[in-house]
């Protein structure tokens, strides 16, 4: 089974080095095409997102990707919206749980569904001079349309059902934005009521979400939402369970998933091996599931949990462990 490899920006080719290691350990038989994207490619290819990229992921249809960088100004758009929009990747998931014991939450286990290509992202976007001032306003127009949000919540749906979860939370603006995250209300109840004999399904405003998800989140199973909604509420879950650096992820889609890490490049400790790897490992065992190898994404998790609750950490979650002893410590498992 071939793979395409995006190694990233910043301390991606580290942590991609020691998941590849790691799914070498659990003979996960891939063939490797590495390929070039974010700001490191634009040295190379010109762009942040290279044809031939593009290409690989085509005829893949299966990505592991590290963090990317945009560059600052000169009109770049961001890589992952990119990918996201160029292959229809409409669903990201985004699970977290707790790994690190002796946390502020302990329980937690919830799956985060993201609606990931319409909605507040996906709008024209333009300055409107007002007062002389080039900048005097900024408009956005957005849309959700009902057959996205039907394709979207039905996947995020069957996918809980398939994880045996047991409740679904709708969570929406519709109190506001009428139209809007009322169209995605609209069709979430509409699939819930398909599947209301196999999962539950309860309504959350987006506002009151948060403050209960800031102090109960092991009371959360499943989280459906659109897509600026679920930018932020799959961060604030992620901080539940000890940050982003232990929150995998993945984007699917009808023609190709790209699985990563939803952390940044982080510039500042690229080189100094400090880094975690937990979440591109964590993202790898998804892809490892989504392909049929579930066994050998539960040896991965196994493994990674263990150390953590052994107290072979990396620095940030309080260990002591650089990036490739971390990697030993798992490997050590496998």
């Amino acid at each position: 089974m071939e793979l395409t490899i995006i190694k990233g920006d910043g301390i991606g080719p580290e942590i991609m080095d020691v998941t590849l290691e790691v799914l070498k350990a659990v003979c996960a038989d891939f063939t490797y095409d590495f390929v070039a994207a974010g700001e490191g490619a634009i040295a190379t290819h010109g762009d942040t997102l290279p044809a031939e990229t593009l290409a690989s992921i085509e005829r893949t249809g299966l990505a592991l990707k590290g963090p990317l960088s945009t560059p600052s100004g000169g009109g770049y758009t961001s890589v992952n919206v990119r990918l996201r929009k160029h292959f229809d990747l409409y669903a990201n998931v985004r699970p977290a749980k707790t790994l690190v014991p002796g946390g502020r939450f302990t329980g937690v286990d919830l799956v985060l569904f993201r609606e990931n290509v319409e909605g507040l992202y996906s709008g024209d976007e333009r300055w409107e001079e007002v007062d002389g001032h080039p900048h005097g306003r900024g408009v956005l127009t957005a849309s959700n349309s009902r057959a996205g949000m039907l394709r979207f919540v039905d996947y995020s749906y069957r996918a809980a059902i398939a994880m045996g979860r047991q409740r679904v939370t709708l969570v929406h603006k519709a109190n506001i934005m009428k139209a809007l995250s009322g169209i995605f209300l609209e069709a979430g109840l509409e699939v819930a009521e398909r599947y209301k004999d196999v999962i539950a399904t309860d309504t959350l405003i987006a506002d009151d979400c948060g403050q209960k998800l800031v102090r109960w989140p092991e009371r959360f199973d499943v989280i459906v939402t659109t897509n600026l909604l679920g930018d932020i509420l799959s961060d604030v879950a992620a901080g539940t369970v000890g940050g982003l650096g232990l929150a995998p992820g993945a984007n699917m889609g009808d023609k190709a998933c790209v699985f990563e890490a939803v952390h940044g490049s982080a510039p500042d400790i690229a080189g100094k091996l400090i880094a975690n790897p937990t979440a591109l490992l964590l993202s790898a065992a998804m892809m490892l599931d989504h392909v049929g190898w579930k066994d050998k994404g539960d040896a991965i998790r196994h493994a990674v949990v263990s150390a953590i609750e052994a107290g072979e950490r990396t620095g940030e979650i309080g260990g002591k462990l650089n990036t490739y002893g971390f990697m030993k410590a798992v490997l050590a498992r496998l």
